[in-house]
């Protein structure tokens, strides 16, 4: 029986062992593609945080009433309700950071971690533990995030959270703000975080129909079961 786990790996686990991006790869597209400054890379990270957090909290509250067969898409209906509360507020009280972001906002909707962590824990724990989930998770992403953006903005522009810092003595590379320089960028953080966790971050898994979310609706999780029941009778 495995031991469950305490609330503070809970909490702790999306910041560096299961950081979403940099060890689960997950959020690519919104992390290259906001990340040009420090402030685009902590906005969005902090749009999906929330969106993330209270998602998790109702997903959880109606992880009993929701019919397995439709859950996925009752889970887009619930995160979809949040990011337009967070779109609404960016655009009446940060409209910068909301120009600047643009249509990424409305693309949380479809951010794989938020689905994912709802699919995974959220309808799986109690409200407690998801609002926990979401907070480490969200706060792993948006350092994640923030970090890349101080990077590529630094190299690429000279200037920290828009203040100039070298321009004078070293001009800005500017392929540190187009894709190139963020996937280049990305890797080194994801090398970074392996080689500083002595490969203990990245873990190697087991594939198979379990951590699918599509696993009730075809036939590979029963499959994978008979071949797993034929193999044991067979020993």
């Amino acid at each position: 029986m495995d031991k469950k786990p305490s609330k503070l790996s809970i909490l702790t686990k999306g910041i560096i062992k299961e950081n979403p991006v940099l060890v689960l790869l997950l959020g690519t597209c919104p992390t290259l593609a906001t990340t040009s400054s420090a402030i685009n890379g902590i906005g969005m990270g902090v749009s999906a945080m929330a969106v993330l957090i209270c998602s998790n909290i109702v997903i959880s509250l109606l992880r009993n009433i929701i019919p397995d067969k439709v859950r996925i898409p009752c889970y887009i209906v619930v995160i979809a309700g949040f990011v337009t509360v967070v779109q609404l507020l960016l655009q009446a009280f940060v409209p910068s950071l909301y120009a600047s972001l643009g249509l990424f906002i409305p693309l949380i909707v479809v951010n794989c971690i938020i689905l994912g962590r709802a699919e995974m824990f959220a309808s799986k724990n109690n409200p407690f533990d998801a609002a926990l989930d979401g907070i480490g998770m969200g706060i792993g992403f948006t350092l994640a995030l923030g970090v890349m953006g101080l990077i590529r903005e630094f190299f690429g522009s000279g200037t920290l959270f828009g203040t100039e810092v070298l321009t004078d003595i070293v001009p800005g590379m500017g392929i540190f703000n187009l894709a190139p320089g963020g996937f280049f960028v990305f890797g080194v953080l994801i090398a970074a975080v392996n080689y500083f966790t002595k490969g203990k971050a990245l873990k190697k898994k087991e594939f198979g129909c379990d951590g699918c979310a599509m696993a009730a609706m075809c036939g590979g999780a029963r499959k994978q079961k008979d071949c797993q029941k034929g193999a044991e009778e067979v020993c």
